[in-house]
């Protein structure tokens, strides 16, 4: 072979190996414009379905604290909001022994009515609770459709 036949070669090698651009190159653009509609198209049928509205009514995040004091008659049950969100006491309500307790008295009954903005700090007292009663604190969603137990005691 001469040195003409080896360096006509090399250009051969050289176009086959770095000129054709006929690759993947389409194929994979298609399959990212595919990709790409796909992901729009849940996104909007997810909001466009309601089902966007549900995702970000979840319950808040709060912690409570309980201080019983049996050295009163009746014995009383101190809950504290001791952070996370703030919450609308029309939201909340305590059920104690699966049973909802209001301010109109009963076997169980507020002391201390919730602030109408629960945050941190906020205490309701509640009387006539007994060591071994079960306590739930209790959020409901403005529309009722949704509730959580926050906190037990």
């Amino acid at each position: 072979m001469t040195a003409m036949q080896i360096n006509d070669h090399n250009m051969k090698l050289k176009t086959f190996l770095f000129d054709d651009e006929s690759g993947v190159s389409p194929v994979i653009g298609v399959i990212l414009m595919v990709a790409i509609t796909v992901i729009l198209a849940a996104v909007i049928a997810t909001f466009v379905l309601g089902l966007g509205e549900q995702i970000s009514d979840t319950a808040p995040s709060a912690t409570f604290t309980y201080d019983f004091d049996d050295s009163v008659n009746p014995n009383t049950l101190t809950v504290t909001h001791n952070g996370g969100q703030s919450l609308s006491s029309s939201n909340l309500k305590v059920n104690v022994n699966g049973t909802q307790i209001t301010n109109a008295g009963g076997d169980y009954g507020y002391d201390t009515n919730w602030p109408s903005d629960v945050s941190a700090g906020g205490s309701a007292v509640l009387q006539g609770i007994q060591q071994d009663d079960d306590v739930e604190i209790i959020w409901s969603s403005p529309d009722g459709d949704q509730s959580a137990i926050l906190s037990e005691w």
